[in-house]
């Protein structure tokens, strides 16, 4: 593992690959002079992948072939610098490794990076690279580009391909990535997800629902008025501006959720019952792919897992199949077809990335800090659960700490995602700016 004093602690190796067919003309290659890291969940031909985990290097043989989106952005003209640290087994949205240790958060030293994908967000945010790779199934790219401050993109389920990507949960497994900068970002989609392009880049109607900012997100950035009025400036004579509840939405169009938002509907700490509900669902799905894709390593290396991993990977293990996976895949086709039907014909979803400021590093266990992760996977599992892409906008620091907000659109419109955000950017900096200096 390379230094950690001169890499924020960021990289598992150092190491430099480059495209295998270089020329004379490979300054014309869309990411020539890019450089990148590559989260030690891609396997690279020759090296074992780590997947944040030392037992399981160590039970695991070479991979014999490069991952299919390694090997474009090499292709590309960029440059890898290495592999970078992840939460073990992708099972967490902190960024703190037992083993590794916690990649420094260069936004907000002492407060965690955000995981699963936590040395590939550090990476870029420190000016390591230009941008990283990652993987997102329940956030692990948009929660920690929130925390380290930069763009992350978590790209419509099953475009990019996840061939040779250690799996966690096939139904929600998507691969993403991170930039400083939204150009950067947007220069990398076109090349790692080549769709065709969007003829519309501005939005008909952006739906930035009360209770989502109000109740999931933190009201004291003010991001909720500061999304309104940036929507409002750039869009206004072009997008309906809907600022419904999107719980009432999940309500009224996802039928089957109703049995399930009952338990929800009690708790006293804030939430909004029906997205619990849709969080809930998620991770009822997810848990049984986790289980048969890595059950049998666990039971038998008996790897050494950090403290809070350690328990949550061996009640995943252990948990009985008795969930109820045919009202949780109903839920799932119900709830994706109705965000289709919301954010269709060039809608937008505006929502709080995550509930407030990352935590601090080290944080022992508590009723409050098991309530802002619950709320943030909440906030994660409206586009993890419809196979949406979203991006994570970094609005700038307020307090010492970053403030982002997310954009959602219906799946397959990553490219349209992506020239909106690049629009809205700097109205929303200049909001927030306005904002906080009031």
């Amino acid at each position: 593992m390379a230094d950690s004093s001169s890499n924020y602690g960021a990289f598992m190796d150092s190491f430099v690959l480059r495209s295998p067919s270089p020329s004379s003309s490979s300054q014309l290659l869309p990411l020539h002079g890019l450089t990148f890291a590559i989260k030690d969940i891609f396997d690279i031909a020759g090296r074992v992948t780590g997947f944040g985990n030392p037992d399981w290097k160590r039970t695991h043989a070479p991979a014999a072939a490069t991952s299919p989106v390694v090997l474009a952005a090499l292709a590309a003209g960029a440059t890898s610098l290495g592999t970078t640290v992840m939460d073990e087994m992708a099972y967490s949205i902190n960024g703190e490794n037992a083993h590794y240790g916690t990649p420094t958060n260069p936004c907000a030293p002492g407060r965690v990076p955000g995981g699963s994908s936590s040395g590939s967000a550090v990476a870029g945010a420190a000016k390591l690279v230009d941008f990283s790779l990652g993987t997102d199934t329940t956030g692990s790219v948009r929660v920690p580009a929130a925390y380290c401050g930069i763009f992350g993109i978590r790209t419509s389920h099953g475009l990019v391909s996840a061939e040779n990507v250690i799996p966690m949960a096939q139904t929600f497994d998507t691969v993403g990535w991170f930039a400083r900068d939204i150009s950067t970002l947007s220069r990398v989609t076109k090349v790692l997800l080549p769709l065709p392009d969007d003829t519309v880049n501005q939005p008909t109607k952006v739906t930035i629902p009360m209770d989502c900012f109000q109740i999931l997100g933190s009201v004291d950035d003010s991001t909720y008025q500061i999304v309104n009025v940036s929507v409002a400036k750039r869009f206004g004579s072009h997008a309906i501006i809907d600022n419904m509840n999107l719980g009432d939405f999940v309500c009224d169009n996802v039928p089957s959720i109703g049995k399930f938002i009952v338990a929800f509907a009690e708790s006293e700490l804030p939430s909004v019952p029906a997205l619990s509900a849709i969080s809930h669902v998620m991770f009822g799905l997810l848990r049984p792919q986790f289980k048969a894709n890595h059950a049998e390593w666990v039971n038998s290396a008996k790897p050494n897992l950090g403290p809070v991993l350690h328990e949550r990977i061996h009640d995943t293990i252990a948990s009985e199949d008795n969930e109820p996976l045919e009202d949780f895949q109903a839920i799932m086709a119900e709830f994706k077809s109705a965000l289709a039907a919301l954010l269709k014909d060039h809608g937008i979803l505006a929502i709080p990335t995550v509930p407030g400021p990352p935590p601090l590093a080290g944080m022992e266990a508590s009723p409050d800090l098991e309530n802002f992760q619950a709320r943030a996977l909440t906030l994660q599992s409206i586009a993890s659960l419809s196979g949406s892409c979203q991006v994570s906008i970094p609005v700038g620091t307020r307090n010492g700490v970053p403030v982002s907000v997310s954009l959602v659109a219906q799946h397959g419109a990553d490219h349209f995602l992506l020239s909106v955000a690049e629009q809205l950017y700097q109205t929303l900096l200049d909001e927030a700016t306005k904002s906080w200096a009031s």
